[in-house]
């Protein structure tokens, strides 16, 4: 049977890297071809990488269909949960996997809502609805969970919610050359985020610079953002002080005040008691 490569199939996942490649090479020739590759008809859907080694040494493999893809939407589904369960995947990878796959079934179930009549809009009488549309097929593909929050994403991709945050920042505001470099292991997740914060020129000079600028270039900016902050506190201390001294004032001038109060009695009582005091 004729296999038929999709281009689109084959780039949804990032390709391996050329050590990943190569380690992949040497395990076919020495093991052969293990694992089934996985078809939707002909069209190849999983093994794209072992299908190419495989006609480049005439290697024998062995190919299994799917059944329960109905569209190429629920083979991109498949395809994304096959590659968030393989250690070999990164965190980056995995991350945006799982918003990837957040917004299939986003636009999946907008669909779905709306194609569905509301109450109002249906017949009021029974016998005018269409006839039931027949029960779906046993190999249907079932419907994932859905990703509605940060926590339910990073669950499915094994990651914290800090780090979806990173991957959504660095998936908005980072410049194709740091995103490449993040991928290539020469800049860490955590960093790759704090330089995705700067112009996207001064990212792509800082990536193309190596790892060792990248670390820098990160440093940098963690430390601005350190001293900002100082700066910041700092300034509502300086607005704090003078309303501390303020309040102990009043209180001071409320004391002398009161203290005041009581020596006017005082004096008062004296009088008092001198007026009434026999003569001699």
């Amino acid at each position: 049977m004729p296999i038929t490569v999709n281009p689109e199939l084959q780039a949804y996942i990032d390709p391996l890297t050329p050590d990943e490649h190569d380690a992949l090479e040497r395990s076919l020739l020495t093991e052969g071809c293990r694992d089934a590759l996985v078809l939707w008809g002909d069209v190849l859907v999983d093994g794209h990488n072992r299908y190419g080694i495989c006609q480049k040494h005439g290697l024998p493999f062995q190919t299994v269909q799917n059944p329960n893809f109905q569209s190429l939407e629920d083979v991109h589904l498949w395809m994304i949960d096959q590659h968030l369960g393989r250690r070999s995947v990164s965190d980056f990878q995995r991350g945006v996997l799982a918003l990837r796959k957040r917004e299939i079934l986003t636009e999946r179930r907008a669909r779905f809502l709306a194609a569905t009549p509301s109450p109002q809009d249906l017949p009021a009488d029974a016998d005018a609805l269409p006839a039931a549309a027949p029960a779906a097929s046993s190999t249907a593909v079932p419907e994932p969970k859905p990703l509605r929050s940060r926590e339910d994403i990073a669950k499915a991709a094994r990651l914290s919610s800090g780090q979806v945050v990173m991957i959504e920042k660095i998936q908005k505001q980072a410049a194709p050359e740091l995103v490449q470099a993040l991928k290539a292991g020469s800049i860490s997740l955590n960093a790759a985020a704090v330089v995705a914060s700067l112009p996207a020129d001064e990212q792509k000079v800082a990536a193309l610079a190596g790892k060792n600028e990248l670390k820098l270039v990160a440093k940098r900016v963690r430390d601005a953002a350190r001293r900002k902050a100082n700066e910041a506190e700092g300034a509502d201390d300086a607005t704090a002080q003078p309303l501390d001294e303020l309040t102990a004032l009043r209180e001071k001038v409320a004391a002398l005040q009161a203290e005041n109060a009581a020596l006017r009695e005082q004096v008062s009582a004296l009088r008092q008691q001198l007026a009434e005091a026999p003569t001699a």
